[in-house]
């Protein structure tokens, strides 16, 4: 950077024109024989006198596909671009996604790693090809079997020259053993791969593929002797984004419902590989056992409840118009997913659907739901999209409980109602009768008391399944309903898995763990174990590590070697010991604002001034006195003889936290500040406050704003009251995307809404946008809708990595911005 000469680009040779000839000569007859189909499509309809439907209907089906590939191959482009440049053309050509140690203090610079993965690209290449031989072909040829899509296989795997990039490295200092070295690799590929396969007996292949994401990498434990460290774990924390473009004969299924299906079977199985609560476990050290690196170590269980919908977009269409949707919900934690069932015909669906996950990381992990409207298709998924929600799962865990409506993203409209709760695991024995009591009371028949967590070393002396042939094991674990599998050992009667799965378990005390082993080629089951799970509660500590036992319809010796943890699930609890300076967490990654309103500190009762930390300021004081210090800390103070720090300090007071769902009040909460959600101010242009809560995702790019109340809007004739509501337009570029509107409130001058709001702005952008807020009346001329006053949030002037909630005067309406 010391350098800042302006240098001079230099020329470069072209290549000679015969290199291109041929592909010339191909494009020229392949736009020939296009122009000539699409006339001779128009002249057979014409000369069939079909109906004109058989005409526009493809033109419009060509051009929403043009469409989504333009806006494709331009995403594409401009990563591809990222991926070849410097990280110093990068900063200059691309403000909108700058590396991540741009943003975040705390994570540092990785050029030198940059480096290295360049050097070594070239040989990864071979182990590429046999992963994805060997480990993706089979599992996506499985996913795809169940669209009805068979027969899918790679052909050629060529990586390319371009490598990929680690915008950033973190690594944690604390909160973390002594025995671990935690950090996080803001990991992004954007390569010039090559990839054929064969689908149906169809050439296709996949180009400008696009792998991003946020990776752990966990080194322990920390040994006396070289290399110092045992081994690895690596994993993504949530689900990569993966972009890729069909070529070949398989271009001509590039459509959006083709593609989403390919990436959603890719997807799962890199879930299954290496995305919370899976890790793909490298080990450095013969002196470490193998389970210390693969034995699951779960943190916690988050119960969640999705009880039901509102105002969803309605995406059928009927004979009469648009009809309504038929929706279902996809909810997703890491590599676990869950589907609702879908409503028929309803834009305001109730679920009541429960589901529970499995947490490695409570303070790095996300939730996030989509919801689908249903559209019965022929093998090729067609469901339209009606937005989703994600919130991060230590919000859930600060609080205990969570009671939540959350503002469906990427959709016009639409909100989702969740119900959360956070469940910490105990070996505590005592913990178990509470457990099964909590999930009687529930009365789902599907909810869990425990989590059984397995590790499989391996088999000794399975019999063979064919005269004069070793057998080719592999092991199905079942609790419950899930079932697991384990990979193929080929031709081995002593196979060697060294793999750990987590299950959750309804009631350790009748519930079992049972282990097949079957043989790939006959189908023939080898030997089976059935472990009664309350045996373990026989256990110190709960646990069974490493223990050899008899396998049964088996061989005289065969036995399986294996290790077992039960924990049970301890009742959610409101948890104050995450420290926000230093979380786990990918970066300082705030929640989204859940919409409940300010509590205010001076609610005056007959003039009786409530307790509070001013009165012990301020003994003296009344309730107005002790309001006005609330809503104008600064102003106060200057007039008084109390100093600013004495006043802002206290102002920090105890929050009570309420469980939504049972009103019981939990100990006072950790120091936070609070505003007043009062105010006596009719403001500056005497046309009423509002209060607003402003924060902003970094790890999701959403900015959240939550719309509260609005105070003193001037009651100018008392046979007029109005209907106010509130409309939100983010600038500059006013679009009708951008436009939120709370819902209408009748005949009232202190509205309150509550309402949450979400747009998805790059953070490099963010400093230079502004929201119009607009509060307005129904009760106008002809059905007008007058503006009582308006305010324009300059989103440069608040710090929002934590939430803002600021009262804002009301002023006159302006001139519309751009």
């Amino acid at each position: 950077m010391a350098n800042n000469k302006m240098v001079a680009p230099s020329k470069v040779a072209l290549p000679p024109a015969t290199s291109d000839e041929s592909a010339t000569i191909f494009s020229l007859i392949y736009r020939f024989f296009k122009k000539v189909s699409i006339v001779g499509a128009v002249y057979l309809v014409g000369y069939m006198q079909w109906s004109v439907a058989w005409l526009i209907g493809p033109v419009i089906l060509s051009v929403v596909r043009d469409q989504w590939r333009r806006e494709s191959e331009y995403r594409r482009n401009l990563a591809k671009a990222a991926a070849l440049s410097s990280e110093k053309d990068v900063v200059l050509a691309r403000l909108d996604d700058l590396p991540a140690w741009v943003f975040f203090p705390d994570i540092e610079r990785a050029e030198w790693l940059n480096r290295i993965l360049l050097q070594v690209w070239p040989n990864v290449n071979h182990f590429a090809r046999t992963l994805l031989k060997e480990s993706i072909e089979p599992a996506v040829a499985e996913s795809l079997s169940n669209f009805k899509l068979n027969g899918f296989k790679f052909e050629r795997m060529i990586l390319g020259t371009i490598a990929p990039r680690v915008g950033g490295v973190k690594v944690y200092d604390k909160n973390l053993s002594r025995n671990e070295i935690i950090m996080d690799v803001d990991l992004f590929y954007a390569g010039d791969c090559d990839i054929s396969f064969v689908l149906q007996h169809v050439r296709g292949g996949i180009k400008d593929l696009q792998i991003h994401g946020m990776l752990r990498v966990i080194m322990k434990p920390l040994i006396s002797k070289m290399p110092l460290v045992g081994g690895l774990q690596i994993f993504f924390l949530n689900n990569p984004s993966i972009d890729f473009n069909l070529v070949g004969a398989a271009d001509v299924f590039d459509m959006p419902g083709f593609s989403d299906i390919l990436r959603r079977c890719i997807v799962e199985q890199i879930a299954r590989m290496m995305v919370l609560p899976n890790k793909l476990p490298i080990k450095l050290s013969d002196e470490i056992p193998t389970v210390d690196l693969r034995m699951p170590e779960p943190e916690g269980v988050l119960r969640i409840h999705l009880v039901q919908a509102q105002n969803l977009m309605k995406k059928d269409v009927s004979m009469l118009g648009k009809g309504k949707s038929d929706p279902y919900a996809i909810i997703t934690v890491g590599a676990q997913q869950w589907k609702t069932k879908h409503i028929d015909n309803n834009i305001n669906p109730r679920w009541e659907f429960w589901c529970e996950a499995i947490i490695s990381s409570r303070k790095s992990q996300v939730l996030q739901c989509e919801v689908w409207d249903w559209d019965p298709g022929m093998g090729i998924q067609n469901d339209d999209f009606l937005g989703r929600c994600s919130m991060d799962i230590s919000q859930v865990v600060r609080s205990g409980r969570l009671d939540t409506w959350q503002t469906l993203q990427q959709a016009k409209h639409g909100k989702v109602h969740l119900r959360l709760s956070w469940h910490r695991l105990s070996s505590d024995l005592l913990d178990l009768s509470h457990a099964l009591t909590e999930v009687q009371v529930i009365k789902t028949g599907e909810l869990s008391s425990a989590v059984l967590s397995v590790y499989i070393d391996s088999c000794k002396k399975l019999p063979n399944a064919r005269p004069q042939s070793k057998p080719d094991p592999y092991l199905t674990v079942t609790v419950g309903k899930k079932t697991e599998n384990t990979a193929v050992q080929m031709r081995t009667d002593d196979p060697v898995y060294e793999i750990g799965h987590s299950f959750l378990v309804q009631n350790p005390e009748i519930d079992l763990l049972e282990i097949k082993a079957i043989d790939q080629k006959t189908g023939n089951q080898l030997g089976q174990l059935v472990y009664s799970i309350s045996s373990l509660l026989k256990q110190q500590d709960l646990s069974m590590l490493t223990q050899p036992i008899m396998l049964q319809k088996s061989g005289p010796e065969s036995k399986i070697i294996l290790s077992l943890q039960l924990r049970i699930l301890k009742e959610a609890v409101k948890e104050e010991d995450l420290d926000d300076e230093a979380t786990l967490d990918t970066v300082s990654e705030p929640s989204p604002i859940t919409p409940t309103p300010p509590v205010s500190l001076a609610e005056a009762t007959d003039g009786v001034v409530p307790t509070s930390p001013l009165n012990q300021i301020i003994p003296n004081a009344n309730a107005n006195d002790l309001q006005d210090i609330e809503d104008n800390p600064l102003d106060t103070a200057s007039q008084s003889s109390i100093p600013v720090e004495q006043i802002v300090k206290d102002i920090n007071v105890n929050q009570d936290y309420q469980t939504p769902s049972s009103g019981r009040q939990s100990p006072p909460s950790k120091l936070v500040h609070r505003i007043s959600s009062l105010t006596t101010s009719a403001g500056e242009a005497g046309l009423g406050r509002i209060l607003l809560s402003l924060r902003y995702s970094m790890q999701n790019q959403i900015l959240y704003m939550v719309v509260h109340k609005i105070m003193h809007i001037p009651l100018k004739d008392p046979t007029n009251v109005p209907d106010p509501y509130v409309k939100l337009y983010l600038l500059p570029g006013r679009s009708k995307d951008s436009k939120r509107k709370t819902v209408v409130v009748k005949d009232n001058c202190m509205p309150e809404y509550d309402e949450q709001f979400e747009w998805a702005i790059p953070l490099a952008e963010l400093h230079s946008r502004q929201i119009e807020v607009t509060v307005a009346t129904h009760k106008g001329f002809l059905g007008g809708s007058p503006v009582i006053g308006q305010v324009l949030v300059h989103l440069n002037q608040y710090d929002l990595r934590e939430a803002k909630t600021v009262w804002f005067d009301l002023m006159p309406e302006t001139a519309p911005r751009d």
